[in-house]
C-alpha cells in the first residue's frame, strides 16, 4: 500500500511532465487500480509493455523528486503547520510562551518556503 501512495504523491506533483500516453498509463496502474492486462488491452500494447512503462515512468517521477525536493518540503511545511495548529489550541501556555514557539515553528516553515 505504501508505493502506492509513493507513486500517488510522485504523480501529484510531477505528473505534468510525463507525456500524455504515460500519464494515462499511470493513471490507470496508480489510481483506477486496473490490472497489466487491463491496461494493456486497453491501449493496444503488451502487458510487458505496460509494466516497463510503469516502471520508467516511476523512476523518472522519483529523478525529478531527488533533484527538487517538493514532497520533502510539503510534507516538512505539513508537520509544521500542523504542530502549529497544536500549539496555538494548547491553553496551557503563556502569551510569552506561545508567541515563541509559534515564532520558531514559522520560522521553519518560511525557511522551506524560501
Amino acid at each position: 500500500m505504501e508505493k502506492i501512495v509513493e507513486q500517488g504523491l510522485l504523480y501529484d506533483f510531477y505528473g505534468e511532465l510525463l507525456t500524455e500516453h504515460q500519464k494515462s498509463i499511470y493513471e490507470a496502474a496508480v489510481y483506477e487500480d486496473m490490472s497489466l492486462t487491463e491496461i494493456a488491452d486497453e491501449h493496444g500494447i503488451s502487458k510487458q509493455g505496460v509494466h516497463d512503462l510503469i516502471k520508467r515512468c516511476t523512476k523518472t517521477l522519483q529523478s525529478y523528486e531527488d533533484k527538487l525536493h517538493m514532497i520533502r518540503r510539503f510534507e516538512a511545511i505539513k508537520f509544521s503547520a500542523e504542530e502549529l495548529l497544536k500549539v496555538s489550541n494548547s491553553a496551557d501556555m503563556s502569551g510569552d510562551e506561545l508567541r515563541k514557539i509559534t515564532g520558531e515553528i514559522s520560522s521553519r516553515i518560511i525557511e522551506e518556503l524560501t
